[in-house]
């Protein structure tokens, strides 16, 4: 049986509590901080996230195992490119950078490659801050290969791990993603990019927090640089992306995103997430928490089988899409959505229910059938 939850216990030993006292956490990483940005609303993935919950083994154990995610065989494929790009010391990725984001500068001929070997999160977060510093009073070509940094979400920390950043001559600082994904005649899939570009945004926040606390502040660029196989092999190339619009879209929604701590507040006393509960207990436990889903969560959160088959359950037209949801205004039922259609319900002022009535009318007509009223 789950340990109860004591009120006023320390945040982390309540998430630890929610999580499960044996189970470890999973890093929240930027990939899901970054879809976790894209759905604010949903407290559910907020709360999992935040606690550490593993929502692969959650979504198994609850009968609606998702197969999102990278393939054994795409890992081991990114892991090999990743270490070719950044052989010797990093000098092809440096040259890359040089030549798609600082060509006015000296050609790095010559590069420091910091050390940020530490102790846990908190100590590799701190080393990285202190090379980081070191390399922008230095004016020369510095690797930080795989930094830790540190973004406050919903109050709690979270421990980001980018590819690699490069510390320019000038002191300014770029964010490196680098993906196994081909890139075709200088271009790459679009939906692939974008979702570099949106998790490359969380890095430049968590770098912007670093930078802040410098003086003077050194610029972040909000151009990264994404390198990729070229064509069909496995040699580097890189193309520049401008990622601000996903930084501000991404720290605007990160700012409406419910505290932990507020909604740990709300769950019933011994709620607990892990995956080996029966199963009744742990649908009681995920349901106590309200989530907000929509479509795209198929391609961004490990639970969405689980939340669609409920939305659809209930009928909510968020099953149907933001865009959709958004255009019915206070109608959330598919329900009320027909009966406001059919003239059974809803108010006549209201726009979405004139043109649902509208909609029901030209249908009908073209049906050759009377329409209800």
């Amino acid at each position: 049986m789950p340990l109860p939850r004591t009120r006023g216990t320390a945040l982390r030993q309540r998430l630890a509590e929610l999580r499960g006292p044996e189970v470890p956490a999973k890093a929240l990483d930027a990939r899901a901080l970054a879809a976790l940005a894209a759905n604010p609303g949903c407290e559910r993935r907020a709360i999992l996230d935040g606690a550490g919950v593993n929502k692969t083994a959650l979504a198994s154990a609850l009968g609606a195992p998702s197969a999102f995610g990278q393939s054994q065989f795409a890992l081991t494929r990114g892991n090999a490119f990743e270490a070719k790009v950044k052989a010797d010391g990093g000098a092809a990725l440096l040259r890359l950078v040089h030549e798609r984001l600082d060509r006015s500068a000296e050609p790095p001929t010559e590069a420091q490659v910091s050390d940020l070997t530490a102790i846990g999160p908190e100590g590799r977060t701190a080393r990285t801050a202190l090379a980081l510093r070191e390399a922008t009073q230095a004016q020369g070509w510095t690797l930080l290969d795989h930094p830790m940094l540190a973004l406050d979400v919903a109050g709690s920390p979270a421990f980001l791990e980018p590819d690699a950043v490069v510390v320019h001559p000038d002191g300014s600082w770029t964010v490196v993603e680098i993906k196994s994904f081909p890139m075709l005649d200088g271009s790459a899939d679009p939906s692939k990019v974008g979702a570099a570009a949106r998790q490359a945004a969380v890095y430049v926040l968590a770098l912007e927090e670093v930078a802040a606390r410098l003086e003077p502040a050194p610029r972040v660029r909000h151009r990264v640089l994404l390198v990729c196989p070229k064509d069909f092999s496995n040699l580097p190339t890189a193309s520049a992306v401008d990622i601000r619009k996903q930084r501000a879209v991404t720290a605007r929604q990160l700012t409406r995103l419910t505290r932990i701590e507020d909604i740990a507040d709300t769950l019933p006393e011994g709620t607990c997430f892990a995956p080996d509960l029966p199963a009744a207990d742990l649908t009681a436990a995920v349901e106590s928490v309200p989530a907000t889903y929509a479509p795209e969560c198929l391609s961004a959160c490990e639970l969405a089988f689980h939340c669609r088959d409920r939305s659809r359950a209930d009928g909510a037209v968020t099953s149907l899409g933001r865009s959709v949801r958004a255009e019915l205004g206070g109608l959330t039922t598919v329900e009320e959505v027909l009966a406001a259609a059919r003239g059974e319900a809803g108010d006549p002022d209201d726009p979405a229910v004139a043109a649902l009535r509208r909609a029901a009318e030209l249908r009908a007509e073209a049906l050759g059938v009377t329409a209800c009223h």
